[in-house]
């Protein structure tokens, strides 16, 4: 019987390293973005036999269309990897944007999530990564407020559920991937310049399965900066670590 490896965001970046090296581990890539060609342009690149589901996950409807879909596919790994970000003063920024940054970051990751781990749970196994930010382990983000927010909202949702599958007993992976800059193309849609050297994407999603697969971590860090940056801010004030936050992200804002 085929495994199914499904990938959202997998037209570009982390998702398509993703799905490469899936494919790799000998499952069936299923790839899920917006950009129809791009998928099928990335199926052909990859070798191998893949699927492509084109969805806008912003949309509620699409994303119930695509768990319809997958209900009758052998599916063991799920990377809720679809997501963007956005640079700027709060009052200033784009409101559709922001409101799509919450549909696409949160709303529709948490309507995925919790349809993949129902199936995983009647299975009993199943992997499911949830693709956050260092920004999620941070308190605030100015600057970033929006993205920072809803990363926030995957590390403790990730977090949380976790904690339940392990009192449960359960076989069901849950975890999420905590990079800070990756070489993607993020920066032109957040309208940022990265203050700090990005990591390779193939580095990235290769670290990151590792840890999954292997040592099955629930928060996935894959650089010692970022590792180093996140427990700083555990013990810095509140307020002192928003606001290096802020000085931070202020130095990405494209002029």
């Amino acid at each position: 019987m085929k495994k199914y490896a499904v990938i959202t965001g997998a037209s570009s970046g982390i998702g398509m390293e993703f799905a490469k090296r899936l494919a790799a581990k000998g499952y069936t890539p299923v790839l899920v973005a917006r950009r129809e060609e791009r998928l099928k342009l990335l199926a052909k690149r990859l070798k191998t036999e893949c699927e492509v589901f084109a969805a806008d996950l912003t949309q509620r409807a699409e994303c119930e269309q695509l768990c319809e879909w997958l209900s009758e596919k052998n599916v063991e790994v799920f990377i809720n990897n679809a997501g963007f970000g956005d640079c700027g003063e709060f009052v200033e920024t784009d409101l559709d944007k922001d409101l799509d940054m919450i549909r696409l970051n949160v709303a529709a990751l948490h309507l995925l999530t919790k349809r993949m781990i129902r199936r995983f749970e009647e299975r009993g196994s199943g992997y499911l990564l949830n693709v956050a930010s260092c920004a999620g382990l941070l308190p605030a983000g100015p600057y970033m407020a929006t993205y920072y927010a809803t990363k926030a909202y995957v590390t403790s949702l990730t977090r949380a559920v976790a904690q339940e599958l392990e009192e449960a007993g359960s076989g069901v992976y849950v975890g999420c991937l905590c990079p800070g800059p990756v070489d993607t193309e993020f920066n032109a849609v957040a309208n940022v310049e990265f203050a700090l050297k990005g990591i390779r994407p193939g580095y990235c999603a290769g670290y990151a399965l590792d840890m999954m697969f292997r040592k099955k971590k629930t928060v996935i860090v894959p650089t010692l900066l970022m590792k180093f940056a996140a427990a700083g801010a555990k013990l810095l004030p509140a307020k002192a670590a928003v606001m290096a936050a802020g000085w931070q992200q202020k130095r990405k804002v494209r002029l």
